[in-house]
């Protein structure tokens, strides 16, 4: 069945979403290894991508782990650092689909504070016709009530969802649903699922 919409996951489907590259970059290897074993660094993330406040759920993390307090405020300090670059070609296939006129829409576990700053350096954000942010909708992939949501909003029958993200179990709970999925390994693979599912040829799609 030809789908109707085109989802697209954000980080490491847009944008290369890197943090652990970011720390052994600026700290070293060791060291961002004993931190990460010190800090749940992405239970705290989730918790900004469930809505909470930006800032000063860093803040607070960082200051419950005095040892690594500097690094951990670096995490919002230098946000945008750690969310880079984009991935060129599947800014090019959101661009394609849109110009055939499918809609086109995000659903990603972005916080409040985090995706205003994402979309002050990546003008492209605001360009979804829809853009699904778990932050303002207070639950995060992959529990399956942000899907229902999703279904709400667009009207769509799931079966004409097509959604691509890099995590396997935010795919999996889509499937449940009936959504259409591809997991995405790299923008190459995402263009022939979307060639193969009639939305584009191959020229719109290199």
């Amino acid at each position: 069945m030809q789908p109707h919409a085109v989802i697209f996951d954000i980080g490491n489907v847009l944008i290369e979403w890197q943090p652990e590259r970011f720390y052994d970059a600026e700290i070293g290897e060791a060291r961002r290894r004993a931190m990460f074993a010190a800090v749940d660094l992405h239970g705290m993330n989730d918790e900004v991508d469930r809505g909470a406040d930006f800032r000063e759920t860093i803040y607070a993390t960082a200051e419950r782990h005095p040892e690594f307090r500097d690094e951990i405020r670096m995490w919002h300090d230098r946000w945008i650092e750690l969310a880079q670059p984009v991935i060129p070609q599947s800014l090019r296939l959101m661009q394609a689909l849109q110009a055939r006129g499918v809609p086109v829409f995000a659903l990603t576990n972005f916080g409040i504070g985090s995706f205003e700053v994402a979309r002050g350096h990546y003008p492209f954000l605001e360009a979804f016709d829809r853009a699904f942010v778990s932050g303002h909708m207070g639950v995060i992939k992959p529990e399956p009530e942000i899907y229902a949501m999703v279904e709400a909003e667009t009207g769509l029958a799931p079966e004409r969802l097509i959604f691509t993200d890099d995590r396997a179990e935010n795919l999996a709970a889509a499937a449940a649903r009936g959504w259409q999925t591809h997991h995405f390994t790299g923008p190459a693979g995402w263009a022939r699922r979307l060639v193969a599912a009639e939305l584009l040829d191959d020229r719109e799609a290199a």
